[in-house]
């Protein structure tokens, strides 16, 4: 998925007077679908590594025509981290990488120097419901060569009235395999019944909850759908309330060392990496190859948002 904000983590309100600040996520569409974005915004602009947040669908579509298509757009300096939850996206990329991501899977791209991709549902029934998030690549890994993995099976398992599943990172004993360079969690929670969830917490991680489906209260506080719950540090103990078919997506990490900025699709320790990548971009450089199989133009990147001479 794409972005075209322009944000600077050196700005972000480290404040953590109040136990769990409350984000109203942000309404847009990317490729023909509606999607809420709780990372980043004004308020918070990153949660550890993690600095984008889209909640996608959930969506169905009336035929073929209908649905989700981001054409041929450029990456730098992060991961791209796809979630999904209902329906399927095929996945093309200027490795030659193609791959179809369905429920419960997820797929990584490492964009490192630089690497374009596509993404467009697939599959019957048409439907879309999906989490796609970026990861903040550490500077001495933000010029790594692109990669692109795929995880069909990953660590699920049912404590009380909860499913969770770990998508990345540790937690208890379970890992996680997907690669990272970052210390990082994520874990999906699925309510089967009525009740709550007590979680042992890393308090050197901030962590955040993005309700899915549903409404929670967490530490007693409720936390609506359309919602993003940052939590800060020093936790030890998470208690969630939900009902039966919620879900919810919990993220967390060491906060950034490093002041990152994010603009359009990219994501650099500085302002003259995007400069360069915009350039490169917009000229058909080698850093970007083609993406094959895919049949429409690519993107063109906005007018950067800063001076450059």
């Amino acid at each position: 998925m794409q972005d075209s904000d322009s944000f600077d983590s050196s700005s972000s309100d480290s404040s953590r007077s109040h136990p769990i600040q409350r984000i109203a996520v942000r309404h847009a569409d990317v490729g023909g679908i509606a999607i809420q974005r709780a990372l980043p915004t004004r308020e918070r602009r990153t949660v550890g590594a993690w600095c984008f947040l889209d909640h996608a669908g959930p969506a169905v579509f009336n035929g073929p025509s209908e649905g989700m298509d981001v054409g041929p757009h450029p990456h730098i300096g992060l991961q791209t981290f796809t979630w999904m939850i209902e329906g399927e996206v095929l996945h093309r990329d200027s490795l030659g990488s193609e791959q179809i991501i369905r429920p419960g899977q997820v797929n990584l791209m490492t964009a490192g120097h630089g690497i374009a991709h596509t993404e467009q549902t697939t599959g019957e029934p048409r439907q879309l419901h999906a989490a796609q998030l970026w990861i903040a690549l550490p500077a001495e890994y933000a010029q790594m060569a692109p990669r692109f993995d795929h995880y069909p099976d990953l660590p699920r398992w049912e404590k009380g009235v909860v499913t969770q599943t770990l998508l990345i990172g540790e937690f208890e004993q379970y890992r996680s395999p997907v690669f990272t360079v970052s210390p990082l969690i994520a874990l999906d929670l699925q309510w089967d019944d009525d009740g709550h969830l007590e979680l042992p917490l890393r308090n050197d991680f901030e962590m955040g909850l993005l309700p899915l489906i549903g409404a929670f209260e967490v530490n007693d506080e409720k936390i609506s759908s359309g919602e993003f719950a940052y939590l800060g540090m020093n936790l030890n103990t998470l208690r969630l309330t939900a009902e039966k078919g919620s879900k919810a997506l919990l993220i967390g990490g060491e906060p950034i060392k490093q002041p990152i900025t994010i603009w359009w699709n990219f994501v650099a320790h500085s302002k003259q990496e995007i400069v360069m990548a915009q350039r490169d971009w917009q000229q058909g450089n080698a850093r970007f190859p083609e993406v094959k199989g895919y049949d429409g133009p690519r993107m063109t990147a906005p007018d950067l948002p800063w001076r450059t001479d």
